[in-house]
């Protein structure tokens, strides 16, 4: 019996290299996504923790200052993997969400249980934008909707994502780039485009079309990483970086797994 023909890549098209088949993107020696059956199991077997109906947090939102400059590094925390990094008179943001919810559906899915550590409208204005990858809290097109409104900013992200972005927003600049890109901003800021062990998907069927990544920024600052969601993949990624890039001034990393009875969440992929 033959083999199923797989459904072309609708987000991006180019030569295989050794993350793509020529139609997907993979884990070089890594592990594929879980099965949907591995998600109801999670979802329905007592070993998903409950969604808190508010978590508010002790601190009030943050008022950043519209730049810093030169050597100066701010990082404000807005929450999940939404960052404010200030520094070299750059103001970038990292997976922006600013919506009360991460789902292809406005009335349901994870609903957000504490205020963003910076009103959108408190916002300086922000001259780059980092999308690691396009699951819902990490991508949301409502948030670069209201950024393309109000700054405008670019946006670098991972191949394939860039098709996304531009279906969704209309005229928002993307540069979108492979593993071991680098995306240079004027004289002294670089953004080094880098591996990570995950997956993507924006529906059933389009699991890995787009590719997933982290970042590194280089700043006068000192160099800022990004790991955007990544497993940890016996630490192979994060001794990349290490031997690649050196000392970090900061590196904002996930936490992939969370311990309920006993029973750790799945890490797909």
């Amino acid at each position: 019996m033959a083999a199923r023909k797989r459904a072309a890549n609708r987000y991006y098209s180019g030569p295989p290299s050794d993350h793509f088949d020529g139609t997907l993107f993979f884990n070089p020696n890594g592990k594929p996504p879980g099965r949907f059956a591995d998600l109801l199991k999670w979802q329905l077997g007592g070993e998903r923790s409950k969604w808190p109906a508010a978590n508010p947090s002790p601190f009030a939102p943050a008022r950043p200052a519209a730049r810093i400059d030169g050597p100066g590094l701010r990082v404000t925390m807005v929450g999940h993997s939404t960052l404010l990094i200030q520094t070299a008179g750059l103001n970038i943001l990292t997976d922006p969400v600013w919506s009360p919810r991460v789902s292809p559906l406005s009335f349901a899915g994870p609903k957000r249980v504490n205020p963003p550590g910076i009103a959108f409208s408190q916002l300086p204005p922000i001259d780059l934008v980092l999308v690691s990858h396009n699951h819902y809290d990490h991508l949301d097109v409502a948030t670069l909707r209201r950024l393309k409104a109000r700054h405008d900013p670019l946006v670098v992200t991972p191949l394939g994502n860039d098709a996304i972005i531009d279906d969704a927003v209309a005229g928002m600049r993307v540069s979108a780039h492979d593993w071991g890109d680098r995306f240079d901003v004027g004289e002294d800021v670089a953004i080094h485009v880098e591996p990570v062990h995950h997956w993507s998907a924006r529906g059933a069927r389009d699991r890995r079309m787009a590719l997933w990544a982290g970042f590194v920024v280089e700043t006068p600052a000192g160099k800022v990483y990004f790991a955007g969601d990544t497993g940890f993949h016996d630490g192979i990624n994060y001794r990349l970086m290490a031997e690649k890039h050196g000392r970090f001034r900061v590196a904002i990393l996930p936490i992939r797994t969370a311990l309920v009875h006993g029973a750790a969440s799945p890490e797909p992929g």
